[in-house]
């Protein structure tokens, strides 16, 4: 497993984000993306995944379903799950997670942002696959990949990544995977070329 990869953070932010008429929302915390994120976290040995919610009874969810499995009767139920979900950290700001990892790793950590939509005004911050694991190999400092729920991040926190990675596409005009599948999908190529 590539150590470079221990230095890759998840952060699924549900503000701000986008519902499908175009406006700015705050989406609700799914159990599924809970789990499912979790485990690709643990399976890719990757750093840590962030739920990022401003709803403070939002994070309360996440921050239950969490403690059962780690801490709560699941916790001797499933170990596997626990194992998955000690994982995850819950936030409530994007800003408030970049502080997090800067203390913890001394150093101010780099944005990659996702999206299911091309970008026009992208230019050269839009790299591969290739070039964003070559560059997380190569690099001390951690990365926080950025994903959104709903219809997607809003473009004022595209504009904080410094690296946005390409649209998953499989050469329809259909593009509309849930995140944890894109979530998935995005870390297995990362993790392809960190080696």
């Amino acid at each position: 497993m590539p150590e470079a990869m221990s230095r890759v953070y998840i952060a699924l932010l549900h503000h701000p984000v986008y519902n499908k008429n175009g406006e700015i929302v705050t989406s609700a915390v799914t159990n599924l993306d809970i789990h499912d994120i979790a485990r690709v976290t643990k399976t890719y040995g990757l750093g840590g995944y962030f739920i990022v919610n401003p709803d403070k009874e939002q994070r309360k969810i996440a921050l239950d379903i969490c403690r059962h499995w780690t801490s709560g009767f699941g916790s001797t139920y499933n170990k596997a799950r626990k194992n998955a979900l000690s994982e995850v950290s819950v936030t409530s700001t994007l800003e408030e997670t970049i502080e997090i990892l800067r203390k913890k790793e001394g150093v101010e950590p780099e944005l990659m942002a996702t999206s299911a939509l091309e970008d026009p005004q992208a230019g050269d911050r839009m790299i591969s696959y290739r070039e964003a694991g070559e560059l997380i190999a190569g690099k001390k400092a951690p990365v926080i990949i950025l994903f959104g729920t709903g219809w997607g991040l809003s473009s004022d926190t595209m504009k904080k990544a410094k690296h946005l990675l390409p649209p998953i596409s499989a050469g329809n005009k259909y593009n509309h995977l849930s995140v944890r599948s894109a979530v998935s999908i995005i870390t297995d190529r990362l993790f392809q070329f960190s080696k």
